[in-house]
């Protein structure tokens, strides 16, 4: 299925993408769309033959727990409601902890990276099964951007993504940007990534802008597109015809002008490439990816020979083989992750053979993250307490991991400020105050209930 180009699809910048020239297709965060209250200017494109893609960013098929059947039916729901061809989610782990492992349960409230092991690939395997099974339309995985690496793996990602493919049968949605991140943040070099993944199961690409700090890139989608990240474009461009490639800006949006640029760049970029071959969907779009191929854990015991032009990929050990993951696998997979989240989001110690300063700088852009998404989310307090609110809410964050979604923690926060006595401005403090009303009860908690609720919280966690 041809897609062509496309943009990701923001609230902020509707009225403009509704005017750029050449649009083929949008792509809009799941998570953000009702689907029995479309925005019109999605309804307006869809009125226009311009296909729409949900992508979704919260159901963690990366983490040990097998995913939500509320969440794929929600996922699902969206898919009917555009009518979309299919659906996109991420190859990450987004929450850990609980029933699993007896540990609190904890959210990032963004995408991390999952080890390249053989237990992580037999846990995702299974679930993206699941989420399979559960979906209208079909399914694509999307590589993600990491500042931090997992210690022991056994896996490249190109390795990683070919076992993926080969098991299963899902399709990719390959983002160069984020190649490119890993490329500067853990040495991987993308030319390597490509020559391993299946190419041919590529639904369509990302690309994204970034900012390199202190010798780590930070993948912001924030900026404009980078020349190296284009690179990287060409280099898959002259593997395979991508069926689609798609700029995503989610903050910080440029002028139109400025977006028809950096789509004119992303075009050229593609042009410029000598004409690959198509990809095995295009040829043939009734094609699953991996059909015709012995696939699944039996041909990758086997150990088959190296593709042309790709590497081997190393066989599974027999344990790994299985075509489910065991408990075990989920088990140890969530133990794993649950210390990795706790020493993100809750300040515990960074477990054994992580690098404690890459842990600090992922806690510090997590941290942040909440920060942006809370004041989006309520911007009324941004506006209550001016330049104070940043570092009011990253000292609450402090030790305080996200819990019940943004617009809880919006209140905590306020919560906490109130009763904390924080405010020493009396205008600031009446308004938050009556904002908090509004939203939760006739008043504050006193100091006393503040201090019921943090004992409980302290005995819960312990």
């Amino acid at each position: 299925m041809e897609l062509g180009i496309g943009i990701g699809w923001r609230p902020e910048i509707a009225d403009t993408v509704e005017r750029l020239p050449g649009l083929d297709w949008v792509e809009v965060v799941a998570e953000n769309i009702c689907p029995g209250h479309l925005p019109p200017a999605l309804l307006r494109l869809r009125s226009r033959g311009i296909r729409v893609v949900p992508h979704g960013v919260s159901l963690g098929l990366g983490g040990a727990d097998r995913p939500s059947q509320q969440r794929l039916a929600d996922l699902a729901e969206r898919a009917e409601a555009l009518g979309a061809p299919l659906v996109t989610e991420h190859i990450a782990f987004v929450r850990a902890g609980g029933e699993l492992t007896a540990s609190p349960a904890l959210e990032a409230g963004h995408l991390l990276p999952v080890p390249r092991t053989w237990d992580a690939l037999s846990v995702l395997c299974e679930n993206v099964r699941v989420a399979q099974d559960s979906l209208p339309v079909p399914l694509a995985l999307e590589n993600i951007a990491a500042m931090i690496s997992w210690p022991d793996e056994e896996l490249t990602e190109g390795q990683f993504l070919a076992e993926l493919v080969e098991r299963t049968g899902v399709r990719l949605l390959i983002d160069v940007a984020n190649l490119h991140t890993n490329h500067v943040n853990r040495g991987e070099a993308p030319s390597a990534a490509l020559d391993e993944l299946p190419v041919e199961a590529i639904a369509y690409v990302h690309v994204a802008g970034g900012v390199e700090r202190d010798g780590i890139w930070h993948d912001t989608h924030a900026h404009p597109v980078t020349q190296p990240v284009l690179d990287v474009l060409s280099d898959l461009r002259a593997r395979v015809s991508p069926p689609g490639v798609l700029l995503e800006r989610d903050d910080d949006f440029p002028s139109a002008a400025e977006l028809e640029s950096e789509l004119a760049t992303i075009r050229t970029t593609l042009s410029a490439v000598p004409q690959a071959p198509p990809s095995i969907e295009a040829r043939d779009p009734g094609r699953r990816p991996g059909k015709g191929a012995r696939s699944g854990p039996a041909a990758a015991a086997e150990g088959a020979g190296p593709s042309p032009g790709k590497g081997a990929r190393p066989a599974p050990p027999a344990s790994a083989a299985r075509a489910h993951a065991d408990s075990g696998a989920r088990e140890r997979l969530g133990l794993a992750q649950a210390a990795v989240l706790s020493a993100l989001v809750a300040g515990t110690p960074a477990p054994e053979g992580f690098d404690a300063r890459r842990l600090r700088v992922q806690s510090r852009a997590l941290a942040a993250k909440r920060a942006d998404i809370v004041g989006k989310v309520a911007p009324e307090l941004p506006e209550i307490l001016g330049a104070g609110y940043r570092p009011a809410f990253l000292a609450y964050a402090k030790g305080r991991p996200l819990h019940a979604g943004y617009r809880r923690d919006a209140l905590r926060f306020a919560e906490h400020l109130l009763a904390a006595g924080h405010l020493e401005d009396g205008d600031a403090r009446r308004r938050l105050t009556l904002w908090w009303q509004e939203r939760a009860a006739a008043r504050p908690p006193r100091r006393a209930t503040r201090l019921v609720r943090a004992a409980r919280a302290a005995l819960v966690g312990r």
